[in-house]
Formats: C-alpha cells, structure tokens, sequence
C-alpha cells in the first residue's frame, strides 16, 4: 500500500476516483471492482437502431423493397399512373395497363405463381416503350439499377439460349449461373425487359414460356428461381418497317387516331404470324404504342432539359426556354424511322455545346438569367 500511495501522490493533480480511495486503503478487492467499473464506463454505449434501419438494412441484403416488407405504402400504388406520366408522354394505354397489373399484386387478389405482370410493347421506335421500363423501376423501386436489360440482338445464336438459365454441366461457364436466373436471385423484386425481343432465338421464346406460365426457371444447378415478384416486359419493332413503307398507314396519316387504329391492327397480323399461339396467349397485355404528335414532343422536350436547368439553378443562373426554342427542338429531334431518339443528340449539339462556350467564356454569370428563344429556325442565348 506504501508504495501504492506513493506513486498516487507523484500523479498530477487531480480528483481521488474510488479507485483511488480502494488503492490507498489497500482493499485489493475494491480496486479491482472498481478498475473494472472504470473500464466498463470508457467503452461506448450502443447505438440505438430503430425499426426504420432495420428494414432498410433488411432490404438492401435481400433486395425486397422496404415497402414490400413494411406495407405502409399503398398510396405509391395508388397514384402509379401520375407518377409514370411525369417521364413518359403519349402512351396511355401501355401506362393504365401495366398500373393495374401492379395493383392487382399488391391487393393481394392476384392468384397463382406467375409474374406480377407480363407485357409486349409493339410499335414504331423511339415513342417511349424502354423509358415506360425504366420509369417504372424508377416509381416502383425508387432506384432504376432495380430494370434488369436483355439486349436480345445478343441472343440470336442457338446456344446463347443457355446464357439465360447456366450452361450445362462440363461446359464453359456452369459455375458462373445463368445471367438471367443469377439476376433475378439477387434482385427478386425488379422489371425484366428484353429489348428488341424479336431478334432471339427460338429457343430463348421456350425459357421465357416457362417463366410466364409457372413463374420460376430452374437453372443449371437445379436451383428454381421464383419470378413471381418480377415484371416482364418485352419490346418489339415488329411491323414498323412494313408500317413505313405502306403510304396508307405511316407515320404521317393525316387522321391520327385512324392512323393508330390502321397501325395496331396491321402489328398485330404481324405478330400472329411471328409468334406461337401458345406463346401470345401467355401474354398479360400486348400494347401498341402511339406515334408521337407535335405537342407530346415538346413535352418530351421539357422533361429532357429539366436536368440542364437544375445544374444551372445550383450555379446561380435561371434558364428559361421560350416556347419557340422547345418547338424548334422538337421538331430538329424528330425522325420519321427513329422517332423521340436523336432527341437527345438535339439537346447536346445545339443547347449542352453553347451553354459550356458561354460558361468557360464567364459569358454567364450567377445571378443572371439565360433565356432561350428561336429566330430564323435557329436558337438564340440571350443574357438578361
């Protein structure tokens, strides 16, 4: 104890802890109940987790959405088709359609295995059916990564049909899985789409008549994979070409609701004849898309250029495009045989290009406002 009470007396100043007090009586026991305490106190306290960290941590580890766990969100659902309206124009049906097969999930009336909702989008190119995809993973899953894309032009040769579900035992790739099914087990709750669907192969129509009808794939491995929380939605082009070529029915028909009409009846002939009966029959909803009008594209337009006026918002700069800059991008951004497509392009060269001249050139500055008008069929960047 002796030579405990000396070392105490040569500490710095400071406050005797009960530590202290058990050392210097010499009370070994004490001191070390009170050592242990001490060390108890310096360790930190547990962090408190609530339920709302819990689901989020439980649904980025199994890829079910947090609503899906929790069903507090049947408003999102409700109000589906508002939402999809905000990125894809023109489109009405393909929209009402596929809004009433996710509710009819949610609802819990939907019976059976199958995938919440399998849809073929047909018609021209460019008029919204790959955007409609991933305005829906967007809404639905708030995270777009949640659109898993097949490419099929991809999968046009006999044996990429084992691409999808594994390749068999003893070939190259059997312990990669297959790309569709691997996808899927990680991300059971997501949107399939298989762009330009006519291109596969006739084997590739054989997996995804399984997956329709039964809602689970079984891979190479022998695992089944379950699809019943998926959406399947195939895109095709199937009869645009012909629909290009026959003066009666194009694209530029006068009368635009007989033009549709002529239109949807003329791609569905066309995908009788491409497709088994047992294969369409398996199909929820076959949609033909709209061709886009004039104002529908400045719509488009709208949607496109709401990224540029916010990066300038954060800068301090009001861009404002009058309407007669939005009608000349529309209609330098239309193609006939492309459709909305190269309307991006428009907005790169013509819009993106000047505004980085007069940035870099401190032409504009925060605080000011740009507009951007049309004169002589050109844009005009006026500083105000």
């Amino acid at each position: 104890p002796s030579t405990v009470q000396g070392r105490i007396k040569k500490e710095d100043k400071r406050e005797i802890t009960p530590l202290d007090e058990a050392l210097l009586s010499g009370d070994m026991k004490a001191a070390v109940k009170q050592y242990k305490a001490s060390q108890k106190a310096k360790l930190p306290k547990p962090a408190l987790v609530d339920a709302d960290q819990i689901m989020q941590t439980l649904s980025r580890l199994s890829g079910i959405p947090v609503e899906k766990m929790t069903q507090a969100d049947s408003k999102r659902y409700l109000n589906l088709e508002a939402e999809l309206h905000k990125r894809v124009i023109g489109q009405d049906e393909a929209v009402s359609a596929i809004s009433r097969a996710i509710r009819r999930n949610q609802s819990g009336i939907r019976t059976g295995k199958r995938p919440i909702g399998s849809f073929m989008f047909l018609g021209p190119t460019g008029v919204g059916k790959t955007e409609l995809a991933k305005a829906l993973a967007e809404v639905l899953f708030e995270d777009e990564s949640a659109l898993l894309r097949f490419d099929m032009s991809e999968y046009m040769e006999k044996f990429a049909a084992s691409r999808l579900n594994g390749a068999p035992p003893g070939y190259v790739g059997y312990d990669e899985g297959g790309e569709l099914t691997e996808k899927v087990r990680n991300k059971p709750y997501s949107v399939l789409l298989f762009d330009e669907v006519e291109k596969a192969h006739p084997d590739i129509f054989n997996i995804l008549l399984q997956v329709l009808d039964d809602g689970v794939l079984t891979d190479s491995r022998g695992r089944k994979v379950d699809f019943s929380n998926t959406i399947i939605i195939m895109t095709s082009n199937l009869g645009a070409t012909a629909l290009r070529d026959d003066k009666t029915v194009g694209f530029g028909a006068q009368d635009i609701s007989h033009n549709h009409q002529a239109m949807q009846s003329r791609i569905m002939e066309e995908l009788k004849k491409a497709y088994r009966p047992e294969f369409i029959n398996r199909i929820d909803e076959k949609v033909v898309f709209h061709s886009l009008e004039e104002e529908q594209l400045r719509e488009i337009v709208k949607i496109m250029v709401k990224p540029l006026v916010s990066a300038l918002a954060e800068k301090g700069i009001d861009l404002k495009f009058q309407p007669a800059a939005l009608k000349h991008l529309a209609k330098d951004g239309y193609d006939v045989e492309m459709g909305a497509r190269p309307l991006r392009r428009t907005i790169q060269t013509q819009v993106e290009d000047k505004l980085s001249e007069l940035l870099l050139g401190g032409q504009v500055v925060s605080g000011q406002t740009l507009k951007i008008g049309c004169s002589k069929d050109k844009l005009t960047f006026t500083v105000v």
